[in-house]
């Protein structure tokens, strides 16, 4: 009797150890799937896949938005999410006191090298404080939102935001437009960059767009899969969260020509919104 409730005993206590370790599996299953920007963004392919990629429209649209938004010489701007710092270094050129923050260590890390006296790289979350009442203009660009499992994470983000700017700074964030994007929807694609193969699957849902990618390289063993998750919001979601955060939305263009924005007929959603008193 003794020896069958000891057994018993470490039975119950096998399958309670077993349970925690499934839990613990679930969970990190989880999380990996709800931050999948995080591995993701770290990829050397990552860059070799988007950073080459209509690079010249996105330095021209940066020459057009500041002749668009005609800032004070000498002006503070965030580059939020700013990758490994395109952006941000063609502001600083054009003069302008720049900090640039993203959330990978490898993006910063990168862009240290291109830091000067009026440009300045910190790895940092969108979701949480950053410099308070201290820049004139803030930018958020090529979709560099709408990644988090919760509409209270994108909120913080955005309180992050307006935060951090000056009583009647500028925000813009350029973003996909999502009827747009429906309609043109590629679900399947090969892309090849010098030596490595993207295999790209794409659909959607109510919610989000989703995309599937498969990468060969000589590099790789195996094959590196990542799934990119993307929050489908429209101009009237940036609006109300945007009004929340104390911003108003001022403008809004349908690609990086600054031509107007059509629900269905232009491929960018560029906001300009301002931080009230």
């Amino acid at each position: 009797m003794i020896h069958h409730t000891k057994f018993s005993w470490n039975k119950a206590k096998f399958y309670r150890l077993k349970s925690m370790f499934v839990d613990k599996r679930i969970t990190m299953i989880k999380m990996k799937t709800r931050e999948w920007y995080r591995q993701w963004f770290d990829s050397p392919f990552y860059h070799r896949l988007y950073f080459d990629r209509d690079e010249k429209d996105a330095m021209a649209c940066i020459a057009r938005l500041i002749n668009f938004l005609q800032p004070v010489p000498g002006s503070r701007m965030l580059d939020v999410a700013c990758g490994r710092g395109r952006h941000s270094q063609v502001l600083a050129k054009m003069g302008f006191d720049v900090i640039g923050f993203d959330l990978s260590p490898n993006n910063i890390a990168y862009a240290k090298q291109f830091e000067a006296e009026n440009l300045s790289f910190y790895q940092h979350d969108m979701r949480y404080p950053f410099w308070i009442n201290y820049f004139d203009h803030a930018f958020n660009l090529f979709t560099s939102f709408g990644y988090f499992a919760t509409k209270r994470e994108h909120d913080d983000s955005m309180r992050t935001i307006s935060a951090s700017l000056k009583p009647s700074g500028i925000f813009v964030i350029d973003y996909l437009n999502v009827h747009y994007a429906e309609d043109h929807l590629v679900h399947n694609e090969i892309k090849k960059v010098f030596e490595t193969s993207y295999e790209i699957h794409r659909w959607d849902d109510e919610s989000h767009f989703y995309k599937r990618i498969i990468i060969t390289d000589p590099s790789l063993k195996t094959p590196e899969e990542h799934t990119e998750r993307v929050a489908k919001f429209s101009l009237g979601d940036f609006t109300e969260m945007l009004s929340f955060q104390n911003m108003q939305v001022l403008d809004a263009f349908g690609d990086y020509n600054l031509q107007s924005y059509d629900v269905r007929k232009t491929p960018r959603m560029i906001i300009v919104a301002k931080k009230n008193f």
